[in-house]
């Protein structure tokens, strides 16, 4: 079967913004408009189609990536059928405990719409997910929502995208009206104003731009022509020459500079008033790339090592990435994978280029945010989900067994938090095992160990809400009972200085012994570097086949820290030099005698206890200002910034996680319930000296 719509007729496109900016409902308003959705289903009642799971809809947030396909004929096609494109959008959370899923979908994406509540503009979240769609280097366009709330403010709201975020926004939409009076947009571009009329918002009606905002909008398409026209030699010429210039080249010159991720376009609206949406998704279709518009994919060739690429072409080899994996309780696992060349066919075999596994590929499905459509076969540029892949995980190379390629890995942050949990019963121990090692699967940055001198099971996450959704689900679709301690800060450990030091191990009983003796050096690395392992052998000291022994020695050694056991990073471990033993020598011998030195090396290197820091932002009213300021200096939090807006006082500060844990009753009490806040992770920071001997304590 021939792909039915061409590679320039897709857009993968990832909806992001911070908490609450309105991005599922904005996500429910395509839905409803694309006709994949019959009535549009609201997140304030617990309707909305995207957010499936059941903790989802009770909180009212997104905690899963969902991935669905739609499809879409630009408005001013007029209908026009063979002008219909596939969109396959993947809603991402905006909530910092599930920023896993945020970086997993930016992975995958070609394009993204950023959306910002216009009343409150840019929050952390927002910058967050900006920098991630920085570092995989995603063309955007932004789209201010909720015009129609009380203390809305487009200019504003303009002003911290271009402060905060990027000075390459321009405005191709203007509101008309604000709040209550809000009505319609003015269309910059091809200067026309267009209402919503029909109790969907579903009819679009051009209208006349009101008289009072004529002199706006030739001054916003002023400055928006200047600034594409910087973006190519014949518009620049034309600019100069004072010549008029069409929407179509407008449009032609600003796609190029939205491509290249050198200008970034601006519309408004109101997704909860229907107002506003049917645009968003032409600019999706005018400005972001198709798979095609962007360059070909890197990868390593696992066999040589050496750089590849791949064209997102059907008849080149296939490839793909596996960006999330979910339980699904009708079919098992479901793995969610984007192709990136080539085409994938029911009943074939295809190879987990990470992990060296061959993998057979029973069902390929088509998802549509909450049923699946099954398909035979699927193509480049396409996003679907396989049924039951045994090896793969998140981040996983999917590839044709005879050309394999390993393409760039997520990289994801380490949890900060953790917990005990005890299962109830001996049925719950079992059933606990397998439904932990399913959940730590489906999310990175959900870990779980064993306390070796305890025995218990540790969970460790992002944040308190992150363990809090994993405990629900145990229970819930896991039918696990088991009781949790209190939530623990995870603390790390380093070195300050270099040091060095000698490992040996020598057994010796009756038949043959045991020899390991290496020399390590350590020495501080930058915060987040987290550990590298230098192998500095010369003239065969040690043989080659023991080195990675001790490498992986070092490695174990490395999750308990000297001062209270917690693990440590950021750290250089070179390996120097040794001795061994013609026959005594072993594998096993050397990864104690590398543990061992490493143990030694760190007791010497002045360790410390790093704290992880989070970066929060409070939102409280005036009154309470000095009262919430002071509560911040008394958890050792340093205040960043602070900032005014209507009648709430916004503080920005670095707290240390150990402060926060209650916060947010406490907050409530001290604002009457009118103060909020978010926090998420900054960075680890050495912790004071007096409170070491508590986390010392706390830790026996």
């Amino acid at each position: 079967m021939a792909r039915k719509y061409p590679l320039e007729k897709v857009r993968n496109i990832g909806i992001i913004a911070h908490i609450d900016a309105g991005k599922t409902t904005v996500t429910e308003r395509i839905l409803f408009y694309t006709g994949m959705s019959h009535k549009i289903g609201e997140v304030h009642e617990g309707e909305a189609v995207m957010d499936w799971m059941e903790q989802e809809r009770e909180r009212g947030i997104t905690i899963t990536s969902a991935a669905t396909t739609t499809f879409w004929i630009p408005t001013y096609e007029k209908g026009n059928k063979e002008k219909e494109y596939r969109i396959n959008i993947i809603d991402t959370p905006g909530h910092i405990d599930f920023t896993v899923e945020v970086k997993r979908s930016m992975r995958v994406l070609d394009g993204a719409v950023v959306v910002f509540d216009g009343v409150a503009g840019v929050e952390p979240q927002s910058e967050t997910n900006w920098h991630y769609a920085d570092e995989y280097k995603v063309p955007r366009v932004c789209l201010i929502n909720k015009l129609d709330r009380t203390g809305a403010n487009f200019n504003k709201s303009v002003k911290s995208i271009e402060d905060r975020l990027t000075k390459n926004a321009v405005v191709i939409q203007l509101p008309m009206g604000l709040e209550a009076d809000f009505k319609g947009i003015i269309d910059v571009v091809g200067m026309k104003a267009i209402e919503f009329h029909g109790d969907k918002g579903q009819e679009m009606v051009e209208v006349d731009i009101p008289e009072n905002m004529k002199d706006e909008a030739i001054k916003m398409r002023a400055k928006l022509i200047e600034k594409v026209a910087e973006h190519d030699d014949v518009l620049t010429e034309k600019f100069l020459n004072g010549e008029e210039i069409s929407e179509k080249e407008i449009k032609t010159t600003l796609r190029k500079a939205v491509l290249e991720v050198k200008l970034v376009p601006i519309l408004c609206g109101t997704a909860l008033k229907n107002k506003g949406m049917q645009p968003v998704l032409d600019a999706v279709i005018d400005y972001l790339p198709s798979p095609i518009d962007l360059p070909p994919t890197i990868g390593i060739d696992p066999k040589t090592g050496k750089e590849i690429e791949r064209a997102p072409k059907e008849d080149e080899p296939f490839s793909a990435l596996a960006f999330k994996v979910a339980t699904d309780p009708f079919v098992g696992t479901l793995t969610y994978f984007r192709v990136y060349s080539g085409t994938l066919q029911k009943g074939s075999y295809l190879m987990n280029a990470t992990k060296g596994k061959q993998e057979r590929v029973g069902r390929i499905l088509r998802m549509h945010a909450n049923h699946r459509e099954e398909v035979d076969d699927i193509y480049a540029g396409e996003i679907g989900a396989l049924v039951g892949l045994k090896d793969t995980t998140t981040g996983d190379t999917l590839t044709d067994p005879n050309n394999p390629i390993i393409l760039e890995k997520i990289t994801f942050p380490e949890p900060v938090i953790e917990q005990r949990i005890t299962p109830k019963t001996k049925a719950d121990q079992e059933k606990m095992g397998v439904a932990l090692r399913k959940l730590s699967e489906e999310d990175p940055t959900f870990r779980v160990s064993t306390d070796q001198e305890t025995g218990e099971t540790l969970i460790a996450g992002m944040g308190e809400l992150h363990l809090e959704v994993i405990i629900d689900r145990l229970k819930r679709e896991f039918s696990v009972d088991a009781s949790v301690g209190q939530p623990q800060v995870s603390y790390r450990e380093t070195v300050t200085q270099e040091a060095q030091a000698e490992g040996k191990y020598i057994r010796q009983s009756g038949g043959r012994g045991q020899y390991g003796h290496v020399y390590l050096r350590i020495k501080p690395l930058e915060r987040g570097s987290g550990f590298e392992f230098v192998n500095s052998i010369k003239g065969g000291t040690i043989p080659s086949e023991f080195i990675p022994a001790v490498e992986k020695g070092v490695k174990e050694a490395l999750s308990k820290g000297v001062i209270a056991g917690y693990t440590l990073i950021d750290l250089e471990i070179e390996l120097y030099d040794g001795s061994y033993h013609e026959v005594d020598s072993s594998e096993s011998a050397f990864k104690i005698a590398g543990s061992i030195a490493l143990q030694e090396a760190v007791r010497r290197g002045e360790p410390i206890i790093l704290e992880p820091i989070m970066k929060i932002q409070t939102t409280t009213p005036m009154e309470f200002f000095g009262d919430v300021t002071g509560d911040i200096a008394s958890k050792r939090g340093r205040i960043d910034s602070m900032e005014d807006r209507e009648s709430l006082k916004i503080i920005e500060a670095m707290v240390p996680l150990s402060e926060m844990f209650g916060y947010a009753t406490k907050l409530r009490s001290m604002t009457q319930g009118r103060g909020f806040f978010n926090m998420e992770f900054a960075d680890y920071e050495p912790l004071p000296k007096s409170l070491e001997q508590q986390v010392v304590e706390g830790r026996k």
